[in-house]
């Protein structure tokens, strides 16, 4: 019988294809399996590590979570002790372990989340650039207007049908609940976009903030925007913002109580999809 382990971490992701596994690429899944079977001294097959929100090529996490199931018989003693090992043996600090622990009853990465929080940083014409910041940062040649941009996110909050924000995949629902979203300014004037959302399809983080971009720049009224999410259709009116300035801030969970009806929940209501 294998034995649950949840593993917190966070990465930047400039130097990676995105967390899943890609043939001859270097991923944030493959390293961390690569790493984990060789701390704990086990074949890899037996183990994947399975994510709470898997990122696209270049998106950045300051908080992420997966869990993997450890084959009966591997020895790994203190859980400490193997962070410390699998961290070395990552030979990187671009990725950095968290935390790992014995995931509780019912715990599953994806499913018993609650919900995922994500920032998109950029830089505009009236911001002060930090070139320290330039990794994360996206950095736009015009000037936006953020008023006009965070009445359009008061507008896309609630469950909806987010296909126009979405690349399509069969099988797969678009029915997502979008809990927050607004943008403030820092004292140097950068724009952060806060989304945050039960769960999200493929690029419609990204895509969120693309439309939010567009209404700043007075290109798309938020009218036009409202019509083309309830055409329910992806849509090219807007772009898909580049994924440098994406992080996946936080993954939220329920008590531990409360697990296993999560995933369970969560489950009936959703196929196969790339949160």
């Amino acid at each position: 019988m294998s034995t649950r382990l949840r593993i917190d971490l966070g990465y930047l992701g400039t130097a990676f294809s995105g967390w899943a596994i890609q043939p001859g690429l270097r991923t944030i899944q493959g390293s961390l399996e690569d790493a984990l079977a060789t701390a704990l001294r086990c074949d890899r097959s037996g183990m994947t590590a399975v994510v709470a929100g898997r990122t696209d090529a270049g998106v950045h996490a300051l908080h992420q979570v997966c869990h993997v199931d450890v084959p009966d018989g591997v020895k790994w003693g203190n859980l400490e002790t193997l962070k410390k090992r699998v961290q070395g043996t990552l030979r990187t600090d671009d990725i950095a372990i968290h935390r790992i622990s014995l995931a509780p009853e019912g715990f599953e990465a994806r499913f018993s989340a609650l919900s995922r929080t994500y920032e998109y940083r950029i830089d505009d014409v009236g911001s002060k650039r930090n070139p320290l910041h330039h990794a994360f940062t996206y950095r736009s040649p015009y000037a936006l207007d953020e008023q006009a941009m965070n009445s359009l996110c008061t507008q896309l909050e609630g469950l909806n049908d987010w296909a126009a924000f979405c690349r399509p995949k069969p099988g797969a629902t678009s029915i997502r609940t979008l809990l927050h979203y607004s943008w403030t300014r820092d004292d140097d004037g950068v724009l952060t976009g806060s989304v945050v959302g039960d769960a999200f399809c493929h690029s419609m983080v990204r895509s969120l903030v693309g439309a939010a971009v567009a209404v700043g720049r007075h290109t798309l009224s938020i009218p036009e925007v409202l019509a083309l999410r309830d055409k329910k259709e992806r849509t090219s009116s807007w772009s898909t913002m580049p994924a440098k300035g994406l992080t996946l801030v936080s993954v939220e969970y329920p008590p531990d109580d409360q697990l296993a009806s999560r995933a369970l929940d969560t489950r009936a209501k959703r196929g196969p999809t790339s949160d």
